[in-house]
């Protein structure tokens, strides 16, 4: 059945959902964008993978599952209760949590350093924009989500998210694609 990721799904999710539900945590990542994003690290064998909004590690479970063995993981959040379900839960060795600002973070990392950026939190994402996309190599994917309404917004925010997807898609380096998928998400290839 379309849309069942159940047997691709982190052994780990499970439980994360779990404490997930138990902090009230609200913004957790959709698994059929987990799935997504499990497929897109696996198109980076060796690949170093930024992740800005570590939250409880739903979306983090999903990219260490489709990371090879030699790729390298590193999630930033501000939130140390949100981070510390991940850090509890997804003990590997591929993957380093900061925690921290992401812009701070973003700021401090040399150009063309990543393969991949799933950008799920404000910084990197409506701050920072063209900093962060400067980290990425040719190549490299920069993913973001909750594109579409969602019930938590503020009021206001749609014309946040149209500015970023006009701003996406002005660029002559990147390639802009917009999927009715999940939360609603866009990707970016660097050329």
């Amino acid at each position: 059945m379309f849309g069942d990721n159940d047997r691709t799904a982190p052994t780990a999710l499970k439980a994360i959902q779990a404490r997930t539900a138990a902090l009230g945590f609200d913004m957790p990542s959709e698994a059929n964008t987990g799935a997504l994003l499990s497929l897109l690290a696996a198109s980076k064998p060796g690949g170093r993978l930024l992740e800005l909004g570590t939250g409880t590690g739903l979306a983090t479970a999903w990219l260490l599952g489709g990371m090879d063995v030699s790729a390298r993981l590193i999630s930033v959040d501000v939130d140390p209760v949100v981070q510390g379900v991940a850090r509890d839960l997804l003990r590997d060795d591929r993957v380093r949590f900061v925690l921290g600002d992401g812009l701070d973070y973003v700021r401090s990392q040399q150009a063309s350093s990543f393969d991949m950026i799933f950008a799920d939190a404000w910084p990197g994402k409506y701050e920072g924009l063209d900093e962060t996309l400067a980290l990425l190599k040719r190549g490299g994917l920069y993913v973001i989500d909750d594109m579409s309404p969602q019930p938590n917004w503020p009021e206001g925010h749609q014309a946040n998210v149209e500015d970023l997807v006009s701003r996406l898609e002005a660029r002559a380096d990147l390639i802009v694609t917009r999927l009715a998928w999940a939360s609603g998400l866009v990707l970016a290839a660097v050329r």
